[in-house]
């Protein structure tokens, strides 16, 4: 006989344990993992901790490497912001990119006048991304994602079609342009597409210290730092944004605008520093960025701020319950710059690379394209693993894509490096490409242990230097006068992957003719 009794408080218990598990945040096997790609701004190769860094304090990242995988052979897209950024989210090396160097989008006007491009959305960005270009943040909306950008977007001027809401995201909070962002006190930023005033003062970049001031002075340089400091702004939207998602899976690209330029940070983050490096020379301005009382120690600081904010978000993560079931990429957008006060020598930068001008930002030695990368993903990736992996910002395309489950577009140059991360067979690439139609013209080459470089192309150059990155990582002895078949290998690729661009700003007329 059948006990009715019985069954409704089987039925009644199976109702209380699945109304207990739906109140379990993210508690199902089944849903997608949240993605979140940090992208530190012009960071070198030795400026962190687990990559050799020992002046400067990197915990949060420290760990965030300890917990997952680091990646020793990792290259960016390009040596400079915007096609570095347009690659990332494409998948397309420079060959093939419409963004190959940063476009100012000049024939407007007067880009350059800060207060103008403050004033006038009109002069404010830059070139934009075509309607119609399929990039990361539209394959993973598709499939379901929320998508945001916080930070530094530089692919489209406001009221364009480049703007990141068209262009596959569903917020944006921070900075529309480049040259804003030179100012990391702005008078304001973007909140999709409303501009949101900060309580600054327009101080214009090019702004150095008052005539009669004392350089050794710290209360010279007070004008320099305000009220609202444009990163801690963009971490609060950062916070509240993944607070908000609940069980909605989300890719988030958080574009930091540290370290780059200008040198301004926080003051107890560069008394740290100052406490801890001693006495030191002040950088009284020029380039277009502002002076400091304190340069090394408020680069040290960015970096340590930036830092901190890592740690932020994955606390954050696990107080929403949604840690475990993230994946945290950490990146930067190419090698370290070389003025405004930066002291690359002090901090070796690039370490173990060639580090300064000609080595490092703006040109594709390995100190300005070879970026550090860090992969954390609970359960899934070893903690505290390593790979030799040869990869580049064209590949996250379509590991991310591979990630989410999203459909990965066939017109791109990346691969898949999933299976590394998952301790897998991984398809390797026959080589990687670069050019760069900036600082007279580059090209170069990644094929195994050879890397070819061929610069100064603008100038009429077309030999291509030779190095063995096994035995030379510092591409001091060009050996190519040894080894013409690989010299020769190396041209039928630069020109095999050099497409013609649709930007005059980008041709390359020698290529183009070939």
């Amino acid at each position: 006989m059948i006990n009715i009794a019985l069954i409704y408080r089987i039925l009644l218990w199976i109702f209380i344990l699945s109304f207990c598990t739906s109140c379990i945040p993210h508690a199902s096997k089944d849903k997608k993992p949240n993605i979140i790609f940090i992208l530190a701004d012009d960071l070198g190769y030795g400026e962190l901790g687990v990559y050799g860094q020992e002046k400067i304090e990197t915990p949060h990242i420290d760990a965030l490497a300890n917990s997952g995988m680091r990646f020793t052979q990792h290259y960016s897209g390009a040596p400079v912001c915007a096609p570095a950024r347009y690659v990332f989210l494409t998948g397309q090396h420079t060959g093939h990119a419409f963004i190959r160097g940063n476009d100012e989008w000049n024939e407007r006007g007067d880009v350059w006048n800060y207060e103008k491009a403050c004033l006038n959305p009109a002069f404010e960005g830059q070139r934009p991304i075509p309607e119609g270009t399929i990039t990361l943040g539209e394959q993973l909306q598709k499939e379901g994602y929320k998508t945001s950008i916080l930070g530094k977007w530089g692919l489209g001027a406001p009221e364009t079609e480049g703007i990141p809401n068209l262009q596959g995201f569903d917020y944006f909070f921070g900075y529309n342009c480049q040259r804003q962002a030179h100012n990391l006190y702005p008078p304001h930023l973007w909140e999709n597409v409303q501009k949101v005033r900060l309580n600054n003062e327009m101080v214009i970049p090019h702004t150095g210290l008052d005539s009669l001031a004392n350089p050794l002075d710290s209360r010279s340089y007070e004008k320099f730092s305000q009220n609202e400091y444009a990163p801690e702004n963009i971490q609060e939207r950062a916070l509240q944004f993944i607070e908000n998602q609940g069980d909605q899976a989300f890719f988030m690209y958080y574009a930091s605008p540290l370290p780059h330029l200008p040198l301004q940070a926080p003051k107890k983050y560069v008394d740290y520093y100052v406490e801890k490096f001693g006495e030191e020379k002040p950088y009284t301005g020029g380039n277009g960025y502002f002076p400091t009382r304190y340069p090394r120690a408020t680069y040290a600081a960015m970096i340590s701020y930036l830092d901190h904010q890592v740690g932020e978000l994955v606390d954050k993560l696990k107080e929403e319950g949604l840690y475990e079931n993230t994946i945290i990429i950490f990146s930067s957008d190419n090698g370290p710059t070389y003025t405004g006060g930066v002291d690359f020598d002090y901090f070796e930068s690039s370490a173990p690379f060639s580090n300064g001008y000609g080595k490092t930002k703006g040109f594709v030695y390995e100190g300005g394209i070879r970026i550090p990368l860090i992969v954390s993903w609970p359960n899934k990736i070893k903690a505290g693993s390593t790979s030799d992996h040869i990869s580049a910002f064209y590949d996250l395309m379509p590991t991310i894509c591979d990630i989410a489950q999203a459909d990965i577009p066939k017109q791109i140059d990346g691969i898949s490096f999933l299976p590394t991360l998952l301790a897998q067979e991984q398809p390797l690439h026959s080589f990687l490409y670069w050019e760069f139609p900036s600082y007279k013209g580059q090209q170069a080459v990644r094929m195994g242990k050879w890397k070819a470089i061929r610069k100064n192309i603008f100038e009429g150059n077309l030999t291509i230097e030779l190095y063995d990155l096994e035995q030379d990582f510092l591409e001091q002895r060009d050996i190519s006068a040894m080894h013409p078949k690989v010299v020769a290998t190396m041209e039928e690729i630069m020109i095999q992957e050099h497409e013609p661009s649709e930007n005059e700003r980008f041709q390359f007329e020698a290529l183009d003719e070939m």
